[in-house]
């Protein structure tokens, strides 16, 4: 049986959250520069009455927004970012900033969670205390982890968090999710191989960083195959190799940069070591020295069952079962707010976008049919979780 209550509710918001997703979508603003973006989500919370907390993590906000007497605390997530493409939509709302573009959806996150603000500001069927954490720089900066060193979850306790992800090619009004893991962890890395420079002409002269690195990417391609037990999840994608200026001088160095991704944290180290120790033999067995700069971006994104389980209830309740699918695998995307989900019980849901561009496309657009789904969604957690009439 749906209750259709919140949606309802939430469909007479739709003309202000969706001017205000398009004046988002019109200037983006990469990582940590969402300064335009924070002030306004600060500004709509304190107009509806809700404690503002600014510069969490750099440019992230935080609104607090307690009801009753309940001890119990949720956080609800949004990631505010865009991303450096340069928009060909053609919109009327298209962007404003050259070579920035809301291309993965982000000003429709943004604004579903501050409609969920503005729905349980007015309502308050809630018994305890909201944190809205509205949180930058999810695009590979770092966001969620520069709030964490801001002391996120010590300054804003949290029971449980939870968090969204519009995704393309899903009908809008339909969501998918599950428990375990949603999500890949991410990891950069860059090799440099140090060799010795020469002519052209005269390679017998030269320590070939070229060669070395042509053959250290097809080993590299054995990482997985051969170490990764084959029940397990990963993939080593080398996306850039560099060397040389010139069509006759074999160069000082070369490097070869790319992506790991992987579910678990103890396959992403085992990928690491295996990594460096080809790096560094196969270098050395040219007579080259290599060094591997690994860097961990994204945690696996591991969605705890309880509340995973919570979260389809609610969309269940929201929209029926049959538009919502909670055995979808996960993905090899990555998502930082994994890193939030380490530290705090949580869970993670996509919902549709219709017939749209698909994420990180030039021709990408946020679907405001969208919003009031996101927005009751967030509220109906909230509700559900912080029952009214519940004392802790």
């Amino acid at each position: 049986m749906t209750d259709t209550a919140p949606l309802d509710r939430a469909r007479t918001y739709q003309d202000e959250l969706a001017a205000i997703r398009r004046d988002i979508h019109q200037h983006p603003e990469l990582g940590l520069e969402e300064h335009r973006t924070a002030e306004l989500v600060a500004r709509k919370l304190e107009e509806w009455g809700i404690e503002v907390h600014r510069g969490v993590g750099v440019t992230g906000v935080v609104g607090v927004l307690r009801n009753g007497n309940g001890q119990g605390s949720v956080g609800l997530r949004a990631d505010m970012d865009a991303l450096p493409i340069n928009e060909a939509t053609g919109l009327p709302h298209a962007s404003h900033n050259p070579g920035v573009m809301h291309a993965c959806g982000h000003d429709g996150h943004t604004t579903m969670l501050l409609g969920a603000a503005k729905y349980l500001a007015e309502t308050r069927n809630f018994n305890g205390t909201v944190n809205f954490i509205f949180q930058p720089a999810e695009e590979g900066v770092g966001g969620a982890l520069a709030m964490l060193k801001d002391k996120l979850f010590e300054r804003f306790p949290c029971d449980a968090v939870y968090g969204m992800h519009n995704r393309p090619g899903l009908p809008v009004g339909h969501f998918t999710t599950g428990k375990g893991p949603r999500a890949a962890g991410g990891a950069f890395f860059d090799i440099t191989i140090s060799g010795k420079g020469a002519h052209g002409a005269h390679p017998h002269q030269s320590i070939d960083p070229v060669v070395v690195a042509c053959h250290l990417g097809t080993a590299l391609q054995t990482v997985v195959a051969r170490n990764v037990a084959p029940a397990e999840s990963a993939v080593l994608s080398i996306t850039r190799i560099v060397g040389g200026d010139a069509y006759n001088v074999i160069p000082q160095s070369a490097t070869l940069a790319g992506t790991v991704r992987a579910m678990k944290r103890e396959v992403m180290e085992l990928v690491e070591a295996n990594m460096k120790r080809l790096a560094t033999s196969i270098a050395a067995g040219f007579g080259a020295e290599a060094t591997v700069d690994f860097r961990l971006i994204f945690a696996p994104m591991v969605a705890d069952d309880d509340e995973a389980q919570l979260l389809g209830d609610v969309a269940d309740e929201l929209v029926g079962a049959d538009k919502v699918r909670r055995d979808t695998p996960p993905g090899m995307g990555s998502e930082d707010f994994s890193f939030m989900m380490e530290l705090v019980p949580g869970a993670h849901i996509n919902l549709g976008n219709g017939d749209s561009a698909a994420l990180h496309n030039h021709l990408y657009d946020f679907n405001d049919a969208a919003i009031p789904y996101g927005v009751a969604l967030y509220a109906g957690v909230v509700e559900r979780k912080l029952p009214k009439g519940s004392v802790d």
